[in-house]
């Protein structure tokens, strides 16, 4: 994506950034290493109350020192305004206490504390050494993190009971001989010394006394306390949108445009069905591709080797014609994930790239055959020229910006608005003139627009849509809707929908980061007119790293 450019003289502002990053990576050792830093591989976070208060001081003392900072450049221009967009509004969780009572199906300590074994090499002895400490750090981390519960719980706050129960579920799953930790450390196998072998052994069964803690308390004292409501309420939602977005929206125009805009991929949805079989209703032509043995993959191995493919004919295509992809970006390793959640997910590279960016799928148990047309579009979401375009290109481009601009900055709003952007993109482009690879990029799309109206509407006391029978949500009109637009297993839908009521804010900032994103290439295009280059817009906004939406719009407007 960067054109050539001389290297960037260091400035106060970027000292500033650099220093912020450095602080916040000692604290939280399991984020240090999501985003490829090293050094921080064998420690875990501090989760108690002191800990998460040591947290929230940095983010005081960096406003402090934003106040204060004097730019020298453009980009320091930018550095300041996305670094107090993003320290703003964690000062204000932080202060409402929102940290402590974290706990949700998908982004919480109970998934975290694990996860983080998902990146750390194990090629050699070293690193095996490396991963027994971390483990044997979980049972004093977990400790912390029920400190900070119980303190959320004293106040009243406590995760609704379905977030609670997933919770419980998860923490058994890393349990026993057949649990997480205990096949972790079966990989090292023969390749270790005995004694770093009873190492690992033994930080295994800590690491799962830790989690059978959790497991317990989360059964038998917390569960007690849940409430049964899953809605936050309008009154806590807009921060967690500002969180996500990095801007602020109108909730009622939100909610009205989310259904406005299910409405319109439902048409556009049979439309193609249509194209695939004369007549045919969405489900019936979702039936045809099922059917179609060329569109089928018949083992998890196929489906790596499939997602590979594609992932580098994507690279090679766009490389040099609609984006400068420089050499060390142009690697994208596709993997099998070690859960079963059937969550797609991508991972940074290192800083150094010598652990690449990682594109992950989860498959469910049981699961053993896939289809090609629905996902084609999750290679491009989570590659490129999604995922791991924009996150692969901010890592690299060290001769502009500072650490925390390329790798600790990041809005799920701009990352996950870019990569469904980037699915538009490729229909754009030619590769999704297949009917049925269009029909799983509006199936995509429809998942996206279902989110908004159900993580709003619910959380935010709207009436629900006439086709679930208007008044007042429940879970039961939340599934109805879901099901009806979108096409995907039972199971994992249930996941989904839990999702959406434990992380409010979260899964509309995918459609939402989308409509923002369109509407600032909109806006780019009518103030430069006839000299607008989409290949240089795409470049420009991305070579600014992950910042908030806001700020994206005005950087790339000129208007900071």
């Amino acid at each position: 994506m960067t054109e050539s450019a001389p290297t960037r003289t260091a400035t106060a502002v970027d000292a500033l950034a650099e220093e912020y990053l450095a602080a916040e990576a000692e604290l939280d050792p399991i984020g240090a290493t999501n985003i490829g830093l090293t050094g921080y591989d064998a420690m875990m976070p501090d989760l108690s109350p002191d800990g998460l208060a040591q947290r929230a001081a940095l983010t005081r003392h960096t406003l402090a020192k934003l106040a204060s900072a004097q730019p020298d450049d453009d980009t320091d221009l930018v550095t300041i305004a996305a670094m107090r967009e993003r320290l703003e509004v964690s000062r204000e969780l932080d202060e409402r206490g929102d940290r402590l009572a974290e706990l949700n199906n998908i982004a919480s300590p109970v998934q975290t504390l694990r996860a983080v074994f998902d990146l750390m090499p194990t090629e050699t002895v070293e690193d095996w050494g490396t991963v027994a400490q971390r483990l044997s750090a979980i049972p004093a981390a977990i400790e912390g993190y029920l400190q900070s519960l119980r303190l959320a719980a004293q106040r009243g706050d406590v995760a609704p009971a379905r977030q609670v129960r997933a919770g419980i579920t998860q923490s058994e799953a890393n349990l026993g001989e057949n649990g997480f930790f205990s096949r972790f450390v079966e990989r090292a196998g023969d390749s270790v010394p005995g004694t770093l072998r009873a190492d690992l052994d033994r930080a295994s069964h800590a690491a799962q006394a830790g989690y059978q803690r959790l497991r317990d308390f989360l059964a038998e004292e917390l569960l007690a306390q849940a409430p049964q409501a899953d809605a936050v309420g309008r009154d806590r939602y807009p921060a967690l949108a500002r969180l996500f977005l990095g801007a602020d929206i109108d909730l009622d125009d939100t909610y009205a445009w989310g259904q406005q805009e299910l409405a319109r991929i439902a048409k556009l949805m049979s439309e193609t069905a249509n194209q695939i079989k004369a007549g045919a209703s969405v489900t019936e032509a979702i039936e045809v591709l099922e059917a179609d043995p060329g569109r089928r993959l018949p083992s998890t191995d196929a489906l790596r080797a499939w997602m590979q493919e594609r992932a580098d004919e994507a690279i090679e295509n766009l490389g040099g014609t609609h984006f400068d992809i420089p050499g060390p970006v142009r690697k994208l390793e596709c993997m099998i994930a070690p859960t079963t959640t059937g969550v797609i997910y991508y991972t940074n590279p290192s800083d150094d790239f010598s652990r690449p960016g990682r594109m992950w799928w989860s498959v469910p148990a049981g699961v053993t055959e896939f289809s090609t047309w629905r996902e084609l579009t999750t290679v491009y979401h989570e590659g490129v020229p999604g995922h791991h375009l924009q996150i692969a290109q901010s890592v690299y481009n060290k001769a502009q910006l500072n650490s925390w601009r390329r790798m600790g900055s990041w809005t799920s709003g701009h990352g996950e608005g870019w990569a469904l952007y980037s699915e538009w993109l490729m229909a754009d482009l030619g590769y999704m003139d297949d009917p049925g690879n269009r029909l799983g990029l509006l199936a995509g799309q429809s998942l996206r627009a279902a989110r908004v109206v159900i993580d709003v509407g619910l959380h935010c006391g709207f009436a629900a849509p006439a086709e679930v029978g208007g008044g007042d949500w429940t879970y039961d009109k939340a599934w109805t809707l879901l099901t009806r637009h979108a096409f995907m297993e039972p199971e994992f839908l249930r996941f989904e929908l839990e999702r959406y009521l434990g992380w409010p804010g979260q899964a509309p900032s995918y459609k939402l980061g989308e409509k923002l994103w369109l509407e600032l290439r909109d806006q780019a295009r009518t103030q430069a007119g006839p000299s607008f280059d989409l290949k240089a817009f795409h470049r420009d906004a991305l070579n600014l790293g992950s910042v908030g939406l806001d700020v994206l719009r005005r950087a790339v407007l000129r208007q900071l």
